[in-house]
């Protein structure tokens, strides 16, 4: 690559960086929102002209997908999503991802990430790994920073295998505002770290079922960011940290 081709690319990269791209899951209610703004626009209906623009541009924001920077550490398991941690707690895994071939039957670490209207939507892979298990179940949609939500509300459980057998389990839940559940991936498929797996429209919860003996690295009310921030390592952290863009 030439130092013109070289500079295109930065120029491209650093646009993308500042203005998201819309994720191809939310273009079609942008697009419907942009083209009620233009007819209306067109009949001179000014009033109603302006709502609809601000819904555009909310649009815009709900399905933003925008570029991380992924710590690259051998073990590290990085935060599937944008939001605040609400909960953590020790629980038994889901039935769907216990068993020997699954998490096991004994409680793990539990850590809640709620995302509301205002995150980012879209969730990401922890850790590197074979999507092992999609499991999903209907419900309601109570409020997803509930406890009692991981249990009662729609959700979608994944499991993620790594190459040296260690499975780590996540929960996307919807909530009183998301009502739709989209995976971005399939059993079987091989996942990077921070690589785009699944959203959930309109906000709700994700929750991450951390493997026997990590120790989370986040509190409380610590808001998060996919890809990443550090949620706790498997095994010894030695190397020092890398990353990439993704």
């Amino acid at each position: 690559m030439n130092k013109e081709e070289q500079r295109e690319n930065s120029a491209a990269q650093s646009i993308r960086w500042h203005f998201p791209s819309i994720h191809p899951e939310g273009r079609k209610f942008f697009v419907i929102a942009v083209i009620l703004s233009a007819i209306i626009s067109y009949f001179s209906w000014l009033w109603m002209a302006w709502p609809l623009g601000v819904l555009c541009f909310c649009v815009a924001a709900f399905f933003r997908d925008p570029i991380r920077s992924v710590p690259e550490g051998e073990g590290l398991i990085v935060s599937p999503a944008d939001g605040m941690v609400c909960l953590i707690a020790d629980v038994p895994p889901p039935p769907e991802l216990a068993g020997a071939d699954g998490l096991g039957d004994a409680t793990l670490t539990r850590v809640s990430i709620f995302m509301s209207v205002f995150d980012v939507h879209i969730n990401r892979a922890p850790i590197p790994g074979r999507i092992a298990r999609i499991v999903y179940i209907p419900g309601a949609f109570l409020n997803a920073d509930l406890d009692k939500a991981s249990e009662k509300n729609e959700r979608q459980h994944f499991m993620i295998e790594t190459k040296e057998g260690v499975n780590i389990g996540l929960t996307q839940i919807a909530g009183l505002i998301a009502r739709r559940i989209v995976p971005l991936t399939k059993v079987e498929d091989y996942v990077e770290r921070g690589e785009r797996i699944g959203l959930i429209r309109f906000g709700s919860r994700l929750d991450v079922y951390l493997p026997a003996g990590v120790t989370p690295q986040v509190a409380l009310g610590q808001r998060c960011l996919a890809g990443e921030t550090i949620l706790g390592c498997i095994g010894s952290q030695e190397k020092p940290l890398t990353g990439r863009r993704l």
